[in-house]
């Protein structure tokens, strides 16, 4: 994939779950791009923290940071129909929400964990794609973008929550590229729905405070950003509904 900057230069596009470390480096990424960035967190303080760091690295670009509770369907569906008012357009959703439980084993499974996770991994999914659908269908360039793990192809015993949740996300934007299929008829869709999968993400403060680990196949949050740009610089046909791996394929 190329770099990005052409085919996302005035493009206004939402990330949800921004306050994270992978959601700095997107929100830099994005705004490098010329991107008009939109950003959410349900941390008020991560998300500032996130947005200033992009203006401040981008002097100039515009991001902006709104805490919203995607668990609330209307809640999400404000977020898009304000941020298009605004901006006149979206050309993306990029979706970070994350969250990770496990346990030792497949019986020690507490399904705590599972509501927990059907929450983040799943219904976030939901709300922001159906919230941002229409908007996207709009827009000349529209892109989903989910970021998803490989447990999900082949989880673990450990990991049957966040595997599962995370397969059933993957399943849903699948439907979703589906929905762009269709919708673009003979022509191909204009829109498009992609997963990125990796194995697990790593950033410098976590390489700091475990130097001799290897960290082998997890992707740094800088190249998942930079696959997250790349999304754009492909036509819609050749990205809707394909899973992008990101790290050796199970």
């Amino acid at each position: 994939m190329g770099n990005g900057n052409g085919a996302l230069e005035g493009a206004v596009v939402a990330v949800a779950g921004a306050g994270g470390a992978a959601g700095r480096a997107t929100l830099l990424r994005l705004a490098e791009a010329g991107a008009v960035v939109v950003a959410s967190d349900n941390d008020p303080v991560r998300l500032a923290e996130a947005v200033d760091a992009a203006r401040y690295a981008h002097g100039g670009a515009t991001v902006t940071g709104e805490p919203v509770d995607l668990l609330d369907l209307g809640a999400a569906r404000a977020w898009a129909a304000e941020t298009e008012k605004e901006y006149g357009r979206i050309d993306g959703l990029v979706h970070l929400v994350g969250g990770w439980r496990g346990s030792a084993s497949f019986p020690q499974t507490d399904m705590a964990d599972w509501e927990l996770l059907e929450k983040l991994l799943v219904r976030t999914v939901q709300h922001t794609s159906l919230a941002f659908h229409d908007a996207l269908v709009r827009s000349d360039r529209g892109r989903f973008v989910l970021i998803s793990a490989a447990g999900a192809a082949k989880p673990t015993a450990g990991n049957a929550a966040y595997g599962a949740a995370k397969a059933a996300a993957e399943a849903w934007t699948l439907a979703l590229a589906d929905a762009f299929r269709k919708e673009g008829g003979e022509e191909g869709p204009a829109a498009a729905a992609a997963i990125l999968v990796v194995k697990a993400l790593v950033h410098d403060a976590m390489r700091a405070e475990r130097p001799n680990a290897k960290f082998a196949g997890f992707t740094d949050v800088k190249d998942l950003a930079e696959a997250v740009a790349g999304v754009w610089d492909e036509p819609a046909s050749e990205v809707n509904g394909n899973r992008l791996w990101l790290t050796e394929k199970p």
